[in-house]
């Protein structure tokens, strides 16, 4: 078998999805989608648009707003992968920001928001060739893709890693307020009504706690070898 597949990656938060999902998508020149990254964009907007907190008010003035805000991936060649675009502009950094991360889960469970966000992501797998990471990839956007992942790793090590990205970035967060952050989105992401995060039946779980990134693509290569020829 060596037709192109979907490719799909869940898993709670700084499990490290995207760059597994990134070097994937490299390995078989699939196009990378980042349906996270559609959330937090969402949110930059209704944060920069004072929609947040909501309220009976302004959320059905945002619904009505939603259908024009344009979301887009636009193939970085020097990156090798896609960046999202939010009305024409490259929101990548700002969409990482510790007020988007706090904010960003209420929003994924606003209904008509998810909605909107699984329409968007079903329609670019048309063509196959596709790794997608997020929340609910494997359960709900792409129920029948044939390969399915489903990452975790402790709440710590998951806050170590987000944290040391901030430090990076030179962004000043306490670890503690990372690990919080962290712990109330696994319970939101888990517990929300629309597309709750789970582990779907056929989707193959990987604990990646003690495990690099190189360790990962090969485990996953090898799936991919055996089950699909690729």
């Amino acid at each position: 078998m060596t037709d192109k597949i979907i490719i799909a990656i869940d898993g709670f938060a700084s499990t490290g999805k995207s760059t597994l999902a990134k070097r994937l998508a490299k390995h078989l020149n699939y196009i990378y989608v980042d349906s996270g990254s559609m959330y937090r964009a969402i949110t930059y907007y209704a944060l920069t648009n004072n929609y947040l907190p909501f309220n009976d008010t302004n959320l059905s003035d945002f619904s009505k707003k939603l259908p024009s805000i344009k979301l887009n991936f636009v193939f970085n060649s020097n990156l090798g992968y896609s960046e999202i675009f939010l009305n024409g502009n490259n929101v990548e950094k700002e969409i990482r920001s510790i007020e988007v991360s706090n904010h960003v889960s209420s929003v994924a469970t606003v209904s008509f928001i998810r909605k909107h966000m699984v329409n968007l992501q079903k329609e670019i797998s048309l063509n196959k060739g596709v790794v997608m990471d997020g929340r609910d990839i494997g359960s709900v956007v792409f129920p029948n893709a044939e390969l399915k992942l489903f990452l975790n790793a402790s709440a710590e090590v998951r806050a170590k890693r987000r944290h040391s990205e901030y430090i990076k970035q030179n962004v000043n967060v306490d670890y503690s307020e990372v690990l919080n952050n962290l712990k109330t989105r696994d319970l939101d992401d888990s517990n929300r009504h629309d597309s709750p995060l789970i582990v779907a039946n056929d989707a193959i779980e990987i604990d990646n706690s003690f495990m690099t990134i190189n360790e990962q693509l090969i485990f996953v290569k090898n799936i991919l070898k055996d089950k699909f020829n690729l």
